[in-house]
């Protein structure tokens, strides 16, 4: 042993004799690619989801308080930093629903091959802004006919 780190690299195989463990990979060896970040943003559109709906309960608490907290509330999302968490939320369900349609299709023995990964990545970025382009442009449309309606 060189160095009193080499320690942590000695093991045991199931017959006793020891052999040296290998060295876990630096991410250095690695070259970043599409999917090892679309796993990293299927886990933050999670978390981001997760918070979204904490605010989505405020929300229907403030609904519920009566007349002036939901003004409070309304003001606060008809702001365009309110607008832009609303899209951000709506970015983040929808990706964690493609990124969990993937995952269960892989679940199933679908198109699990390196191959067939790399090419439903971009595939899964393209739906995901498709489909929240589409939600959000449905429902600020919406939100505006609405508004017209109620101005005349």
């Amino acid at each position: 042993m060189q160095d009193v780190r080499d320690a942590l690299y000695i093991g045991h195989r199931s017959d006793g004799t020891l052999t040296r463990r290998p060295m876990s990979p630096h991410l250095q060896v690695y070259r970043f690619r599409l999917s090892m970040f679309l796993s990293i943003a299927n886990r933050a559109a999670g978390v981001a989801a997760a918070a979204g709906a904490a605010l989505g309960v405020c929300w229907l608490n403030a609904a519920a308080k009566g007349p002036e907290s939901f003004k409070k509330v309304q003001k606060v999302t008809r702001h365009p930093l309110g607008k832009l968490a609303l899209v951000g939320w709506t970015l983040a369900l929808v990706y964690h629903f493609v990124a969990g349609l993937r995952h269960l299709a892989w679940d199933a023995g679908y198109r699990f091959e390196k191959k067939n990964i790399n090419e439903d990545g971009p595939v899964a970025v393209g739906v995901t802004v498709g489909a929240t382009l589409v939600l959000v442009a449905t429902i600020f449309g919406l939100a505006a006919c609405r508004s017209r309606k109620k101005a005349s």
